[in-house]
């Protein structure tokens, strides 16, 4: 195993009765990365997850974790994973900081000082000493992480931890993670329907669809797509500045209610721009339309069906 992998799926299946929940997955996730399970409910994204911190049992296939077999060497591995399955669970008429140190208890090698290390982590440090009762969702969601951070895992499995979060609390726990992924090198597994923030959260997404994977890819490369992007230029003189485009791209532009729009390369576009000003027409703007994470994901499952 190369040796910045810190998570390897090999051909993990999952089946109840006649029916295959999971299919034969496999997929590497180096140290420091935000790895998302995209698809929609019913993929098979929670059965993997539960498969991976032994929640529930592999039909076949094998998990590694640090190189750690989870079928063989499941003590081990589970020592190097921190996990939210659903909502964290807390005591509620305890606080913050009197939760973590129960479950610190739980560990014989967790001190206060690490204690503190995670609650400065997650931000909660002025929160810390308040009963969880008084926690909003996104403050218990960090008190969860803190805890599934306590004896330092190395990767670190979110089931879904979006749900119930005002849009204030998803973007604060996306900061969060992205900070543990690129300041403490840990690696983060996050499952998710909600495409626009695994846009967002993720470097690379794992595409699911009936239990099978569909893709593995780079966030940047889903949305950039190809080469050619829809162009749209604000320019004055729309029918003569559309002839211009049309014999520089040799390839019609369709007016719009914000310009002509064209697909064109990055090339093409500044040969269009160069054309529009020789030929005397005002070019006001030029607006390049990326492709977005939901549109990738149709064109990969052609699956409309994202809830």
């Amino acid at each position: 195993m190369a040796k910045d992998i810190v998570v390897e799926i090999r051909n993990l299946t999952k089946r109840i009765g006649n029916k295959t929940i999971v299919d034969n997955l496999s997929f590497d996730i180096p140290k420091g990365e935000v790895f998302g399970l995209l698809g929609p409910n019913g993929a098979g994204k929670t059965t993997t997850i539960r498969m991976m911190v032994g929640l529930m049992s592999i039909t076949s296939g094998d998990v590694f974790i640090d190189g750690l077999n989870i079928r063989s060497d499941f003590r081990e591995a589970m020592k190097r994973i921190g996990c939210i399955v659903e909502t964290p669970e807390m005591y509620k008429f305890l606080t913050g900081y009197q939760n973590l140190l129960h479950f610190a208890r739980m560990s014989s090698d967790i001190s206060r000082e690490r204690i503190n290390e995670v609650v400065e982590l997650v931000g909660l440090k002025k929160r810390i000493n308040d009963k969880v009762k008084t926690y909003s969702l996104g403050m218990r969601q960090r008190l969860g992480l803190a805890k599934a951070l306590l004896h330092k895992p190395s990767v670190l499995i979110l089931d879904e931890p979006t749900n119930g979060l005002d849009p204030a609390g998803i973007r604060e726990l996306r900061d969060h993670l992205r900070k543990l992924a690129n300041q403490e090198g840990l690696t983060v597994i996050v499952s998710s329907h909600l495409l626009s923030e695994m846009e967002l959260m993720c470097d690379r997404v794992a595409v699911l669809q009936h239990g099978r994977l569909i893709s593995v890819k780079r966030v940047h490369d889903m949305v950039s797509g190809t080469n050619e992007q829809i162009t749209v230029f604000d320019v004055n003189q729309l029918d003569h500045a559309e002839k211009v485009i049309s014999a520089t791209v040799n390839r019609p532009a369709e007016t719009t209610n914000h310009g002509l729009a064209v697909r064109v390369t990055r090339e093409e576009t500044s040969q269009v721009v160069e054309a529009l000003v020789a030929a005397g027409i005002k070019v006001y703007w030029v607006n390049v339309r990326t492709k977005t994470l939901e549109e990738s994901f149709l064109e990969l499952t052609g699956d409309s069906d994202l809830v």
